[in-house]
């Protein structure tokens, strides 16, 4: 039976698997003689806030600034997001910390990828990915790749040095362009190449004495050099075509970076698919986008659709009534929120067949997904001025 199938047949409440979540970072802990974090956010919810940025710095910062051990092992699944907050962490984790390690069982693109480069050691399994690590830069109203827009700009030079002029709408294209804007996306490409060169040199090669094949001592030169390979190869868009590109432990051994399988100690291999598999049934069966863990705290984002938060007329004092709908199932549930402890107010709302507001924040809808009321409980504190009483 596989891990999904065996945690569904579980049944476990957001909770159970929450409780799960800590206590498989716990044995990670005891296996590898570490301390793991975990930073997952979920890739497949089109939320604003779940690519990486600078307050996942904030929450990394506060969730490890008293830890008591010289190792982190952090595991990280994210679509990439700011490479400047990817450098802060990162920073900040080195200054703090030893040795520091990266798992990757799920995808850690462009910023992520560019995180995991700076790791003593990199652990991945057969379903981790990396991506390229160009930079992603915004022209008008599009994000584009860095190294896609240098490589069209260029070739429009070359083909306009070749003939004497461009067809119009190339030329008009090249006309909106200014010389800033091309410097700016030139460094911005660099700024990633930079930071993975210099990571890779003092971090990931730090242990790399002798080569493999003659023994031959191993220079700061030779490591700057290879890094610097790495780093070409990891923005070479005509070999990966794509940014969103999956690249496997077996591609980085072929540009010439050594990373840990994990499957090669099955205990460990059991522990990180299992958190994958916690992790990625958290997402599915609540509202929550990214989550921050160690074996003794977390911290769960969640978002709820605009149209779930209720409009409160204003005269309202001791009781509001509102709906929610269940993202995965559509099912639409009524609620009702007391301001004054009055049984009376329970008796009469559960006889129209509303449910009272829940005294953990989550509602469970029948199809299984757990709708997190947090920002709702906000949004009627607020307009009320009141809190509510559970």
């Amino acid at each position: 039976m596989g891990f999904m199938s065996e945690y569904i047949s579980r049944k476990l409440s957001a909770a159970d698997l929450e409780s799960e979540l800590l206590r498989l970072i716990s044995e990670y802990n005891k296996l590898r003689q570490t301390f793991a974090a975990v930073y997952v956010a979920a890739i497949s919810k089109p939320i604003p806030d779940v690519p990486l940025n600078q307050d996942d710095f904030y929450l990394i910062h506060d969730l490890l600034k008293d830890v008591n051990s010289h190792k982190v092992d952090l595991y990280i699944e994210t679509p990439g997001g700011s490479a400047e907050a990817a450098e802060e962490i990162v920073r900040w984790l080195r200054n703090r910390f030893d040795q520091v390690s990266f798992i990757v069982s799920g995808e850690a693109k462009s910023a992520g990828t560019i995180m995991v480069l700076s790791g003593d050691e990199i652990l991945m399994s057969e379903t981790g990915s990396l991506g390229p690590i160009d930079a992603q830069v915004r022209i008008g109203r599009s994000v584009v790749s860095a190294y896609d827009y240098m490589e069209w700009a260029d070739q429009k030079r070359k083909e306009a040095e070749a003939v004497g002029k461009l067809n119009p709408f190339d030329a008009t294209m090249v006309a909106q362009i200014s010389p800033g804007e091309l410097s700016g996306v030139f460094h911005a490409l660099k700024y990633a190449e930079d930071l993975v060169t210099d990571w890779l040199v003092r971090y990931k090669f730090k242990t790399w004495t002798k080569t493999e094949t003659r023994g031959l001592p191993v220079t700061n030169e030779m490591k700057t050099k290879r890094a610097k390979e790495i780093a070409a190869e990891l923005t070479n868009h005509s070999k990966w075509r794509t940014h969103g590109r999956s690249i496997k432990a077996t591609d980085l051994h072929d540009i010439g970076l050594r990373v840990t399988r994990i499957e090669s100690d099955p205990r460990l291999s059991d522990v990180v698919y299992r958190i994958q598999t916690v992790c990625r049934l958290l997402f599915s069966s609540t509202s929550t986008y990214k989550i921050f863990a160690t074996e003794k705290e977390k911290v769960f984002k969640t978002a709820i659709p605009v149209s779930a938060v209720p409009k409160i007329p204003v005269q309202a004092a001791d009781v509001v009534e509102f709906e929610t709908k269940c993202p995965q199932c559509g099912k639409v549930h009524k609620l009702y929120a007391k301001f004054k402890d009055d049984s009376k107010i329970d008796e009469d709302f559960q006889k129209k067949g509303n449910i009272a507001y829940p005294k953990d924040n989550k509602l469970k809808c029948e199809c299984g997904f757990v709708i997190d009321l947090g920002g709702i409980r906000n949004d009627i504190e607020t307009q009320i001025g009141k809190k509510l009483i559970i």
